[in-house]
């Protein structure tokens, strides 16, 4: 049997006494769509840091294309095939839309195929795919929020990555713009890229994700199907309690 596309195993992270991540394992296909859930605390953007290279795990591995890469620099593991976007966007503001994203094209998995010129032509062609193509001259200083969330995905997707990490990219935006964002995603998905996507929107990570992990206290507490793990009294508790559990549970009984 060949190796899985990207493989957690037994990752474990601990900032001395505190455990931010304990024993996590799970396995993501190739084209999936993946919603990374929990509480706030639950691990979610320690586990991102993990498979991105910017912690070593204090223990377990991570295989990307059956490489191991749990001690893999984040540079390399930028130019293997993986590739995030960060909570709190910070492009270059006094670069163009256009050279922000060029910068990405330039130093990525296959920036040493282009040349300058070729790095601008792909930074227009993914501005054009994310709607920024209209303000690709302007500089990131001046963008709204919406739009830099769009920037930070242009930066994301001119590393060509084979894998997307998402970390809630959909913070701060209203109904109109979680949708935008959605079609977005999904149409780079289309194009071949793997989605990790950590958000608190729950009917945003029901609407995209083909599965859904769950993490609570560092632990992974629950995987599967979005409308299995929804239901689960056990996540339904690390979201809302355990008053909210148990009267869930006596609703749901029968009579």
């Amino acid at each position: 049997m060949s190796d899985p596309f990207l493989s957690i195993e037994n990752v474990a992270m601990y900032f001395g006494g505190l455990h931010a991540l304990d024993d996590v394992s799970f396995e993501v296909e190739r084209g999936a769509v993946l919603g990374l859930i929990g509480p706030n605390g639950s691990g979610k953007t320690t586990l991102m840091n993990c498979l991105s290279g910017v912690y070593k795990p204090t223990h377990g591995n991570v295989r990307f294309n059956g490489r191991r890469i749990a001690d893999v620099p984040t540079y390399a593991v930028c130019r293997l095939g993986i590739a995030r976007t960060f909570q709190v966007v910070k492009p270059f503001a006094n670069l163009t839309v256009r050279e922000n994203v060029a910068v990405g094209a330039m130093y990525g998995r296959h920036g040493g195929e282009r040349n300058a010129a070729a790095s601008f032509e792909r930074a227009q062609e993914l501005c054009e795919i994310v709607g920024l193509a209209r303000i690709a001259d302007r500089f990131a200083s001046e963008l709204t929020v919406p739009d830099r969330k769009r920037l930070e995905v242009a930066k994301a997707l001119a590393l060509d990555p084979e894998v997307l990490l998402l970390d809630e990219v959909m913070a701060g935006l209203n109904a109109t713009e979680v949708e935008e964002a959605l079609e977005l995603l999904r149409a780079v998905n289309e194009r071949g890229v793997t989605l990790i996507v950590v958000e608190h929107l729950m009917k945003a990570i029901v609407s995209i994700s083909t599965s859904i992990v769950v993490l609570a206290e560092g632990k992974k507490i629950a995987q599967g199907a979005p409308a299995e793990v929804l239901a689960s009294p056990r996540v339904i508790e690390a979201y809302l309690g355990t008053r909210y559990a148990a009267r869930q549970q006596q609703r749901e009984a029968p009579p």
